[in-house]
């Protein structure tokens, strides 16, 4: 008689056929098995059936039958049944099963379910959860259970994890690493490190590789603290658990940061770069300088807990200091590292900015003294090259001077700056030669090149020769008619320019004024007016149902891509301000369902909406196109789409799993100017709980 411990789908294909209970599809009873527990024939208390080629028992009828007492929770939908010493804890709907009050754990490759009101399981999960026999006999297609036989535990699947062991405890950063079947290599997409609840079998990824791999880094959160298992699960290119292997361990962090960049009792005399080296996943860190003599603190706060600071302390900060650095976790409790005293000796560096060797001066330029120690005065100085004569521009306290360089000056020339500092000590800067083309010139400012001008504007002129007034004069492009918008007008005075009907296209201004008999005109800015009705940003749905809107297409991201939902969900709020603010063509009204702000032209073309420049010193707003879709799903899988193949991304992608450290990645790849941005998004993800989005089951 031919003995199979496993019984596989080929051999009861005949016997196969699908019914539905109100939970779920079964692949079929094995209509002429019979069940044999202990000799005892049970099958007419529950047929077997068969899913995913696994045959499965009514668990309380065969456990029951060989002596073991059976505990179902119906609140948590859990079942552990208990024989003597031994036990096995499962979850419906979970392939995670724990034996013997967590002492280990598989992962199996059929979780149980129920059918009408009986719980079924693997028939290998029962023996490996007892050690007992079970045999195939084909002959009477007959399974049989003998509790009086002994056997091994076979494991669900070609995946093992090499670096932990049952019970170990985890204190920080940590490398798992595994290793796995080459049957798997063909259809894997993606390896998962899950760290899951013993009770729920629920969890969060806590690390991910795309493709072939043998070890994944696990960096703690001090929310994972206590009894855990760790999971290694294979997944292939449809988000399909293909493998896994699961060993239980103890999350302890007990949390430590330290401060690098500095040696204790060192002399700082320059430039140095500070870095928190955290054994948790920080959400922020702070940066204390405290200077010993005076008690002045310097404090920089928010910073990226895997980035850096650089510090450049100044004369004035000279002293001794203690250094330390301070990590929040996600509730907002603080962890101190050990202080570091340093002193800080430096030199004095003096130079100016606002011009370099060689170039051209023909316009406004602004020189400012960049150093590093307090002054109580500083003067600007020019000096001829040719005759060697040095004379002064501007004396003042501190800060920049605007210099307009008329006729006399022009020429090869050079340029420093003299302070005297807050100990009464004058120091000068190296020279900078320049060239200086003081030819007579107006600058205009109000306007600039491309503004879409839709109301009235402040105009001003400046000038670096002597002139009382100038006219302002408007040219309509289309038809080169040209008219005084404002005459006479003194230079000092700001004049505002009220654009009518008339003036509607596209037009250019330029200033016009006389010096010496001479006309001067300034440059002329070519712009556009345009007077009718304009529309901003528009909500996409009402506020109080965003979040909901959201979150149901980043869970969907989610599960695709591998990438936070928390942090799609919280992107999306902090970028459209719950959705109430999405652009739409601001001259047609043609809506853009672009939740997250991207330039150019999508599925849907583009609209046009306001983007800033600068000019002169004055920012304005200019026309930009922005991406246009069809729907916001579109937008949506744009954004991802972006997120997920451009280049400058990558260092996002391998930590987009985790919302925090997501966060900061995508601010160090350049994605948001505002230096608050992570957290922002953070704060939106803890105040709402959208944590709970990346939640994930085994």
């Amino acid at each position: 008689m031919k003995l199979i411990r496993n019984i596989t789908l080929s051999l009861i294909l005949s016997a196969v056929y699908v019914i539905t209970s109100s939970m779920l599809t079964i692949e079929g009873h094995a209509q002429d098995m019979r069940l044999i527990v202990d000799g005892k024939d049970i099958t007419e208390l529950s047929t077997p059936i068969i899913q995913n080629g696994r045959t499965m028992v009514p668990i309380r009828f065969v456990t029951e039958e060989i002596g073991a007492t059976v505990n179902w929770d119906p609140t948590n939908r859990t079942v552990e049944v208990i024989k003597g010493n031994q036990s096995v804890f499962l979850k419906i709907g979970s392939t995670l099963v724990g034996y013997n009050q967590g002492a280990s754990y598989q992962v199996s490759d059929v979780a149980p379910l129920i059918v009408g009101d009986r719980t079924y399981v693997p028939l290998r999960l029962i023996s490996n959860a007892f050690g007992i026999g079970i045999e195939w006999v084909n002959e009477t297609r007959q399974v049989l259970v003998d509790s009086n036989k002994t056997s091994v535990k076979a494991p669900f699947h070609e995946v093992l994890i090499t670096s932990l062991s049952p019970g170990q405890t985890i204190q920080g950063k940590t490398t798992v690493t595994f290793t796995f079947g080459e049957r798997y290599k063909a259809t894997l997409g993606d390896v998962r490190l899950l760290l899951v609840d013993r009770q729920t079998a629920t969890g969060f990824v806590v690390g991910r590789s795309l493709g072939d791999t043998s070890s994944l880094t696990y960096v703690p959160s001090l929310e994972d603290n206590g009894n855990k298992v760790m999971v290694v699960a294979l997944y292939d290119k449809y988000n399909k658990l293909i493998a896994a292997d699961a060993v239980p361990v103890v999350i302890s962090v007990t949390p430590n940061i330290v401060l690098e960049g500095l040696v204790n009792n060192e002399t700082i005399q320059k430039t140095v770069v500070l870095r928190p080296n955290v054994n948790f996943i920080a959400e922020h860190i702070t940066y204390e300088l405290t200077n010993l003599g005076n008690g002045k603190v310097i404090t920089v706060i928010e910073q990226d807990p895997f980035g850096s600071y650089t510090w450049t302390p100044t004369k004035s900060q000279e002293g001794h200091y203690s250094v330390k650095v301070m990590a929040y976790d996600a509730v907002g409790n603080i962890y101190h590292s050990a202080p570091y005293t340093i002193s800080v000796q430096v030199d004095e560096n003096l130079s100016l900015t606002g011009v370099t060797a060689g170039m051209t001066v023909n316009k406004p330029v602004t020189l400012l003294a960049s150093r590093n120690f307090d002054v109580r005065e500083t003067t600007y100085l020019i000096k001829d090259e040719k005759t060697g004569v040095e004379t002064v521009l501007a004396t003042l306290p501190y800060g920049g001077y605007r210099w307009f360089p008329g006729e006399s000056f022009s020429g090869n020339k050079s340029l420093k700056v003299r302070v005297i500092d807050a100990g009464g000590v004058t120091r000068e800067s190296d020279y900078i030669q320049v060239k200086v083309d003081g030819s007579p010139r107006l600058q205009l400012s109000g306007v600039g090149p491309n503004q879409v001008l839709t109301g009235e504007t402040k105009l001003n002129v400046s000038s670096n020769v002597t002139m009382d007034k100038v006219n302002y004069i408007l040219t309509n492009k289309s038809t080169g008619s040209t008219k005084i918008v404002g005459y006479d007008i003194p230079v000092t005075s700001e004049w505002t320019f009220k654009p009518t009907a008339s003036d509607v296209g596209q037009v250019s201004l330029k200033a016009e004024g006389y010096y010496k008999g001479a006309k001067i005109t300034s440059e002329t800015i070519d712009f556009r007016i345009y007077l009718d009705k304009t529309f901003g940003p528009k909500a996409i749905i009402e506020k109080d149902k965003f979040l909901a809107f959201s979150s149901g297409m980043a869970k969907t991201s989610w599960n695709s891509t591998g990438m936070s939902a928390a942090l799609q969900t919280a992107q999306a709020i902090l970028e459209t301000g719950w959705g109430q603010s999405v652009p739409q063509d601001k001259y047609s009204g043609k809506f853009s369902y672009n939740l997250f702000g991207i330039k150019g032209s999508a599925t849907n073309g583009s609209v046009t909406s306001n983007t800033w420049e600068v000019y002169n010193g004055v920012t304005y707003r200019v026309d930009a196109n922005f991406r246009a879709y069809n729907n916001v799903q579109e937008s949506w899988n744009d954004h991802k789409s972006l997120l997920l193949n451009a280049d400058r991304y990558a260092p996002f992608r391998d930590v987009m799993y985790q919302s925090s450290l997501g966060a900061w990645a995508i601010k160090r790849a350049g994605y948001a100017t505002d230096p608050q941005y992570p957290i922002k998004l953070m704060k939106l993800i803890r105040q709402y709980n959208l944590k709970e989005l990346d939640r994930v089951g085994i």
